[in-house]
């Protein structure tokens, strides 16, 4: 994927960050999904008291383009940003929900509080994925 893409991308997660409902973590991320048709969606991790009820970053994403009308597939590449000391990577319920919507090679780029950013891949997060079944 082209480097003006990558960092676009990137940047889009880093200021969706400042959105972010976190009081109780204190923990912001923000998420960037490239769709194959080129469009951008980005979420914001979402906490509540009950923090069974909070929403991560990705999955806010991710769920916003499904309403939009997106399915499976339509993922080109997702950017992960956070103020943290190494790379953050999503959670495991995320990556689960990306082996719905993504192809194992989608592009994943993580990130971390010195703006480097590490690429590794959908298949590379979730190498034995639980994946959907034929009814």
């Amino acid at each position: 994927m082209d480097k003006v893409i990558i960092e676009k991308l990137v940047q889009e997660a880093r200021n969706v960050m400042k959105n972010s409902y976190s009081p109780y973590s204190k923990f912001p991320v923000g998420c960037a999904i490239l769709t194959q048709d080129d469009r951008i969606y980005t979420g914001v991790n979402v906490e509540n008291v009950s923090f069974g009820a909070t929403n991560c970053a990705e999955r806010s994403a991710i769920f916003t383009a499904v309403s939009d009308g997106e399915r499976p597939g339509f993922i080109k590449a997702i950017a992960v940003a956070g103020d943290t000391e190494s790379y953050l990577p999503p959670c495991s319920i995320c990556r689960q929900v990306l082996v719905e919507m993504a192809n194992p090679q989608t592009p994943v780029y993580l990130t971390r509080h010195d703006q480097q950013i590490l690429e590794t891949s959908v298949g590379e997060l979730v190498p034995l994925a639980f994946e959907k079944m034929e009814m």
